[in-house]
């Protein structure tokens, strides 16, 4: 696997819906698998995820574990050779991920990645 994108999910299922679906576009070009950790939710995302996105690997915290600690379970569980930690409410671009993983094959002493970020306005 070339990339793991993980996901961070705590009550925001229409924004994760969203990620989700951009980063599918995205990671069509480059190898990637997308898990999502959603930290006791309870708010139908465990079962948006299974049913519209059954390719996500979902881990389920039956307690609130905070935000790093749920970041760190999803990068014990990715298999990828990069790793990209996305926020629930991001929408990437269908070359994101290409760009992302040329970049750091093209410099290998890259030990991380920031990417421009824009707002819903096309503000920077």
């Amino acid at each position: 696997m070339k990339l793991s994108v993980i996901i961070v999910s705590y009550k925001v299922p229409y924004f994760l819906e969203q990620t989700l679906l951009s980063a599918q576009r995205a990671a069509q070009r480059v190898p990637t698998e997308l898990i999502v950790v959603d930290n006791n939710s309870q708010d139908g995302t465990e079962e948006l995820v299974q049913t519209r996105f059954p390719d996500v690997k979902l881990h389920v915290n039956r307690q609130n574990t905070g935000f790093a600690k749920a970041n760190n379970q999803g990068l014990a569980w990715a298999t990828g050779q990069y790793i990209l930690f996305l926020n629930p409410d991001t929408a990437v671009q269908e070359d994101t991920f290409e760009r992302v993983v040329a970049f750091l094959e093209a410099h290998p002493k890259a030990g991380g990645v920031g990417v421009h970020m824009i707002d819903g306005t096309g503000a920077f």
